[in-house]
């Protein structure tokens, strides 16, 4: 500990804050009840199974569905989560993914637990041990190897850095629509090397331009490792490579992956390889050992129980057969590839210690917590950052964590002592009204709106519910807040203007306020927290603030950054809804609300109350 750089002390004291802060929300036992957990959304409970089956690496995958509708928006691909049933042993996991009330989950275990049908299974999130692991490990060895210790201490040292980058030769660019900051951007990174960053504001192209700086580099020569920090964004991504021709590899969750993607998984690629019929042989004989196994009940003889042993540890031994095939299959998937794509966690669970690529382009960055950005910086000589800072940051559960600084991405950190940054000037999403606020408040007026995207005048308006006793309250558990009176006058506004709900969507800050708006507000409209929404965009959104009180106080609207978000997600009409008596006072909102009478954009919700 001694010989280690100030800022690597730190982060495992941060990581070791953030695990106990999820040990003790997530903890069930006398200070917290089921009944409690699932107020909370942290607990689906019970779950009824409805398939069951070997797949990733051999773990156990489940199939469930929900007897009625819970609560799950915290139950998010990759969470870490614990399978359990009173009176026995929980099972570790990880969530795959829920669609309406069917979920799929993996555990950690070589079987099925044999409760795992029964009546009363439910699911938990859990402390993510496995990723904190791989994070600790990663920042303990960052001594290692010297190219990622080199640049760590460029992050974290007190002189600034310069990899600024001269072109020594035009590119041939492959996408010819790309505009003028988007062909410099990709010049300096194809030749870059060291540390850059791809700054792209909402609807710059960020991805379009990814894309031609990873074709710029294959065609050099270079090997190209792609991460980001959810499955969602890796597969945008991967499927962006796909369409342009690319040999990709797309490892770890891949359940939900379409099949256009699918085919450039290990698991899809496996199925044309002359080792799927092996595979499938050994799958079935070792599904029958475990069949004939389940034969002997729970209470039974010695002979028995010997025999039960002896089923489960052939089959064992057969699935253990398997795995070794499967990891020289995609040992040799691996040299042949010319990207490989994964979430950081996903990448180096599949990729061996030794693996070594060109560059690593890390899309998504700002949304990255920084020790898991060094689980996946020893596998490339060379770095891109994507993402744009002034988006909504990790989420950090911890308090004392978050407050000591581990909810500033890896992006964050870079973007304040690199030089080769690259800024994409022109966004393609929103008129030119709507991005305006957000250009001058965090652009430095420097983002300019694609011609075509001029403005009529009434693209974004502000309804105003000050005086109307329309006051911020407590949901029903008592732990997010609502607002009923600007989801009445959200209501009222879209029966007048008839709008089509096929083309909108209603974000808030507060889950508590989405849970009331699918009981209040058309079924047809889709409804989001602010931070579930980010990276997407709608033609109609609907932004409702909740917090009305004469205290003025804001809570979560005070990380402006939010307001960002909801603020970028319109293409073509933005409708807030909130109280300017309670928001004025904070000086955001205050030029917020300045900009909103400067544009005409003022409306009371006096005028939609009959």
């Amino acid at each position: 500990m001694e010989d280690r750089h100030p800022h690597q002390v730190k982060l495992l004291k941060l990581l070791l804050q953030e695990m106990k802060g999820q040990e003790k929300i997530y903890s069930l036992g006398p200070e917290s009840s089921l009944k409690h957990l699932k107020s909370i959304g942290v607990v689906l409970h019970p779950i009824s199974v409805t398939r069951k089956k070997f797949g990733y690496a051999e773990y156990p995958e489940i199939s469930f569905k929900l007897p009625f509708a819970l609560e799950a928006a915290l139950f998010r691909d990759n969470s870490a989560i614990e399978c359990f049933i009173e009176g026995e042993e929980s099972v570790k996991g990880v969530f795959l993914g829920m669609n309406g009330r069917k979920g799929d989950f993996r555990l950690y275990t070589p079987d099925f637990p044999h409760w795992v049908e029964d009546e009363g299974v439910g699911l938990k999130l859990a402390p993510d041990h496995r990723t904190f692991e791989r994070m600790q490990g990663a920042i303990k060895k960052l001594d290692e190897k010297s190219s990622t210790q080199a640049v760590f201490k460029q992050i974290h040292g007190k002189e600034d850095f310069d990899d600024s980058v001269s072109v020594s030769q035009a590119i041939k660019f492959h996408n010819q629509s790309l505009n003028e900051s988007q062909q410099e951007a990709v010049s300096k990174m194809t030749e870059g090397k060291g540390l850059s960053v791809l700054h792209g504001p909402p609807g710059t192209g960020k991805t379009t331009t990814l894309i031609e700086i990873i074709v710029q580099k294959i065609e050099r020569g270079d090997r190209i490792l792609v991460t980001a920090p959810s499955n969602a964004a890796v597969d945008h991504i991967a499927g962006e490579l796909v369409s342009v021709g690319l040999n990709i590899l797309r490892v770890g969750n891949t359940l939900k992956v379409n099949k256009d993607i699918y085919a450039h998984t290990p698991e899809g690629r496996l199925i044309n390889a002359k080792e799927f019929k092996e595979i499938k042989k050994l799958k079935i004989r070792s599904e029958e050992l475990r069949k004939m196994s389940y034969q002997y009940k729970r209470n039974f003889g010695k002979a028995e129980r010997e025999q039960r042993s002896l089923l489960i540890r052939e089959s064992k031994s057969i699935r253990k057969e398997i795995r070794a095939i499967k990891n020289y299959f995609d040992e040799k998937l691996v040299k042949k590839a010319d990207v490989i794509i994964g979430t950081p966690i996903g990448l180096d669970g599949f990729l061996p210690e030794d693996a070594l690529f060109d560059a690593l382009l890390f899309d998504e960055s700002g949304q990255a917590i920084e020790p898991l950005a060094w689980v996946v910086f020893p596998y490339a000589n060379s770095w891109i950052l994507a993402g744009d800072p002034f988006q909504l940051p990790p989420t950090v559960i911890s308090q004392d964590a978050s407050n000591n600084g581990l909810n500033i991405s890896i992006l964050e950190h870079a973007f304040k002592k690199c030089k080769s940054i690259s800024f994409l000037d022109t966004q393609y999403r929103m008129l030119k009204n709507i991005a305006e606020f957000s250009n001058r408040e965090f652009y430095e007026n420097k983002l300019k709106s694609a011609a075509g995207l001029e403005s009529a005048g009434n693209e974004v308006i502000f309804i105003d519910t000050a005086g109307t006793e329309f006051e911020e309250s407590h949901g029903k558990n008592g732990m997010s807040l609502q607002n009923e009176g600007e989801l009445i006058t959200l209501r009222s506004l879209i029966q007048a203007e008839k709008i089509d709900l096929k083309k909108a969507v209603l974000i808030s800050p507060y889950a508590g306020q989405t849970q009331l708006a699918k009981e209040l507000l058309p079924d047809k409209l889709q409804v989001s927290t602010i931070d579930s929404f980010q990276g997407q965009e709608k033609e109609i959104v609907l932004v409702s603030l909740v917090r009305s009180n004469s205290e003025g106080i804001i809570g979560f609207l005070k990380d402006y950054r939010r307001m960002n978000v909801a603020l970028t997600r319109a293409k073509s009409r933005l409708i807030v809804i909130g109280d300017s008596s309670t928001i004025g006072h904070d000086s955001f909102y205050a030029s917020f609300l300045s900009y909103i009478e400067e544009i005409d954009a003022y409306r009371s919700a006096w005028e939609f109350m009959k």
